[in-house]
């Protein structure tokens, strides 16, 4: 048995002619509120809000917003205003500097700075930058500042000048 599927749902009947009720009431409404600005003000005062609300009218009942209907970018739009916002942001680069200015102040060249509050976490970091420098892979930025008390035996010799075989 075949049965016929509906085609075209998210289309909405036009009830009033060429409108949707939705937009009929839209229209209704910008005419009722401009009627009554129209009564109530004197002329010059009531113009511009009449074509203030003509224009919201129009806009609420035939503009689109990125494919959306204009009433829901206004109802985002009056939530973003009253809700409270959270606000995120990048930190790498803010702990980076915080890592290198806490290396320039180090002293004896031996201060390692705190990278986290995980002792494994700080370890396993230690020991892959000691590991990179020994393989000769390390960038400057990396052997110099915080982990400078780490040197090769040779660079503590040439670093010495050879006073050590001369002491001898």
């Amino acid at each position: 048995m075949q049965f016929q599927v509906p085609q075209f749902i998210e289309v909405e009947d036009k009830i009033f002619g060429p409108l949707t009720f939705r937009q009929f009431v839209f229209i209704a409404g910008g005419f009722g509120m401009a009627y009554v600005l129209w009564r109530m003000l004197p002329i010059y005062l009531a113009a511009p809000l009449i074509l203030g609300v003509g224009a919201l009218a129009a806009a609420l009942a035939f503009f689109q917003f990125n494919g959306r209907p204009f009433i829901l970018a206004l109802e985002n739009g009056f939530y973003y205003i009253i809700r409270s916002k959270l606000y995120l942001w990048n930190n790498a680069n803010k702990k980076r500097a915080a890592v290198k200015t806490a290396a320039t102040t180090a002293q004896n060249d031996v201060y390692i700075p705190k990278i986290s509050d995980s002792k494994l976490h700080e370890l396993a970091w230690s020991l892959d930058i000691k590991e990179r420098i020994a393989a000769g892979t390390a960038g400057d930025d990396e052997r110099g500042g915080a982990l400078t008390g780490v040197r090769t035996p040779k660079e503590i010799l040439s670093h010495m000048g050879g006073r050590v075989a001369n002491s001898q």
